[in-house]
């Protein structure tokens, strides 16, 4: 009988080195390309929070197998797997759960929001198209959050989140004029500070870029100086800044995500006053610096925008 004898160390260092890469490509997989052409990974997430993230998943998961016809269990399921970076597979939940139930909203609701994320504009659309017909004369509700802000006080309502995003994915299609009609219809539903604050930015930027200047002037009147605003801070503060009511934010000590939109929102500024190349230049640098924050819906915009407007220079031509 012979014996068996101990792989040298360099092959068990070598075997793991083999089994810790494979894993790495595994998570590693592009959800999606960018609109530059970019494969887009999932975000990387702290430990600590990544573990906190997997194991809100887990209970959503035992809930959802607990009672699969669920609604409410399919939502939450999508909703943690999305906060993961999963986005493609959090619509793959959202699909199957609207062939069980295609008169709920909340199901287009979510699932155009992450194909947003994906930048499948146009059935994005479908879906907030789909989730306005069926909010029609039905009262609004309080959408519970995912992730609590510091106060646990949920700020927005089913069909503000429609409206808002469904501007979102119409601006990102440059069509200003419905996503104008979209932000109008999201204010009259934006019942504190917050989605005050969120749809005004996104209706000037609009209205900035229609070259509806005083239109533009006149929706910021209700954001004043004092207002409780929970989450948005970014966007208020860029409302005050439109406003001359502070001076411009700085990026310089801004969470990423915050850079992200201020940035965009300055850039936008620049190219809304016929400053085209330089601000392409300003969002080409925002999207090199920030990389690992292209969910973010300001990303996403001047992603959009430098795939628009960033055209090869054709050579001269010869006599």
């Amino acid at each position: 009988m012979g014996h068996w004898s101990r792989p040298p160390r360099s092959i068990v260092v070598l075997a793991l080195v083999v089994a810790a890469s494979a894993s790495a490509a595994r998570t590693q997989l592009p959800e999606t390309l960018s609109l530059l052409g970019k494969p887009l990974v999932p975000p990387p997430l702290p430990a600590e929070r990544r573990r906190a993230l997997e194991a809100d998943l887990a209970t959503a998961r035992a809930a959802y197998e607990n009672d699969p016809g669920s609604t409410d269990a399919a939502i939450w399921l999508g909703r943690r797997t999305a906060y993961l970076g999963r986005f493609g597979e959090a619509i793959e939940i959202y699909t199957r759960a609207i062939e069980g139930h295609p008169d709920d909203p909340r199901l287009y609701r979510h699932r155009g929001h992450r194909y947003i994320t994906l930048r499948k504009f146009d059935l994005a659309i479908k879906d907030f198209r789909k989730a306005v017909d069926l909010i029609a004369g039905k009262p609004d509700e309080v959408e519970p959050d995912g992730q609590p802000n510091a106060k646990n006080i949920p700020t927005s309502t089913l069909h503000s989140n429609i409206y808002y995003h469904l501007g979102l994915a119409q601006y990102l299609k440059a069509d200003f004029a419905a996503a104008r009609d979209a932000y109008r219809l999201c204010l009259g539903v934006s019942k504190n500070a917050d989605m005050l604050s969120a749809t005004t930015h996104w209706l000037y930027m609009t209205l900035q870029r229609m070259g509806l200047k005083d239109e533009a002037r006149n929706v910021l009147e209700p954001i004043t100086p004092g207002l409780d605003v929970i989450e948005n801070q970014a966007y208020y503060r860029l409302l005050l800044f439109y406003k001359g009511s502070r001076s411009q934010p700085s990026l310089k000590s801004e969470a990423a995500v915050d850079a992200v939109t201020i940035g965009y929102a300055l850039a936008n500024r620049t190219l809304s006053d016929g400053g085209t190349a330089d601000a392409v230049k300003q969002m080409k640098s925002l999207l090199d610096k920030y990389g690992d924050q292209w969910p973010a819906f300001a990303y996403i915009a001047a992603e959009a925008d430098v795939a628009r407007l960033d055209k090869p220079r054709r050579p001269p031509r010869g006599d």
